[in-house]
C-alpha cells in the first residue's frame, strides 16, 4: 500500500548519490599578496625652489636640492645639489655634492663636483674633487685619503751632557782665614817673583844715581857762590 505523502526523502537521496558520483573540482591555491618593499627614492626628498628664501637649520637624511637662497646650518646625510640660481650662506657637509650656484661657506664631502657656473668662497675638503672649466674657488683645497698615514720613525733621545761650568762655586769654609799679601806672593809663579825683585833693585839704583847727581849739582852751586 502506497503512502499518501509518497516518499518525502526520495529526491534527496538521489541528489546525494549524483553528487557523490560527480568528480571533485581541483583545489584552488590562493597566493599571498607580495609585501611592499620600501626603497629610498632616487630623486630629491627636499627641494628649495628658485623663488624660496629660507633661514635657520635644515637637517635631512635624504637627498637635497637647493635652487633658492638659504642662510643658516645644513646637516645633510645624503647627496646635495646646488642649482645655478642658488645662493647658499652656510657650510655644506654631505656625501656627494654638486655645485652649480654660489656657496659662501666650507664644503665637505666624499665626492665634490664643481660645475662651470659654480662659485665657492670657502675651503673644500673631499676625497674626490672634479671641476669644470670656468668654475671659481676662493679658498683652500684639502684632499682626504682612506689610506692610513705612515708611522713616524722612532726618535732616539740622547741625554744631554752635564757641564761642570754650570756647577755653583764651592763656598769657603767659615773657619778659613782671609788671604794675606804673603799668601798672594806665594801663589804667584817664580818668574813673576824674580821679575819683581829685579825691577825693585833697578828702581833703587836709579834713585841712588839721581841722588848723587843732585848732590854734585849742590856742591857746584856752593863753589860758584
Amino acid at each position: 500500500m502506497t503512502s499518501l505523502f509518497g516518499n518525502p526523502f526520495g529526491n534527496r537521496g538521489k541528489a546525494e548519490e549524483e553528487a557523490q558520483k560527480a568528480p571533485n573540482p581541483p583545489p584552488v591555491h590562493i597566493s599571498p599578496r607580495p609585501t611592499a618593499i620600501t626603497q629610498q627614492p632616487l630623486g630629491f626628498e627636499t627641494v628649495l625652489g628658485p623663488s624660496s628664501i629660507l633661514e635657520g637649520k635644515l637637517k635631512s637624511d635624504g637627498n637635497l636640492r637647493l635652487d633658492g637662497t638659504f642662510t643658516g646650518t645644513l646637516e645633510i646625510s645624503g647627496n646635495v645639489l646646488v642649482g645655478e640660481t642658488a645662493n647658499i650662506y652656510a657650510d655644506i657637509d654631505g656625501q656627494n655634492i654638486s655645485i652649480a650656484g654660489a656657496v659662501r661657506g666650507n664644503v665637505t664631502g666624499n665626492k665634490v663636483q664643481l660645475l662651470r657656473s659654480g662659485r665657492v668662497w670657502g675651503d673644500i675638503t673631499a676625497t674626490t674633487l672634479t671641476t669644470e672649466e670656468g668654475a671659481f674657488i676662493d679658498g683652500k683645497i684639502s684632499m682626504r685619503t682612506t689610506e692610513p698615514a705612515p708611522a713616524a720613525p722612532p726618535v732616539a733621545i740622547t741625554p744631554a751632557p752635564v757641564s761642570t761650568d754650570d756647577a755653583p762655586p764651592e763656598s769657603a769654609p767659615e773657619d778659613a782665614a782671609p788671604p794675606t799679601d804673603a799668601d798672594a806672593d806665594d801663589d804667584r809663579p817664580e818668574d813673576s817673583i824674580s821679575t819683581t825683585a829685579e825691577e825693585t833693585a833697578t828702581a833703587t839704583a836709579d834713585q841712588a844715581d839721581q841722588n848723587e847727581d843732585e848732590d854734585e849739582q849742590d856742591e857746584k852751586k856752593e863753589k860758584d857762590e
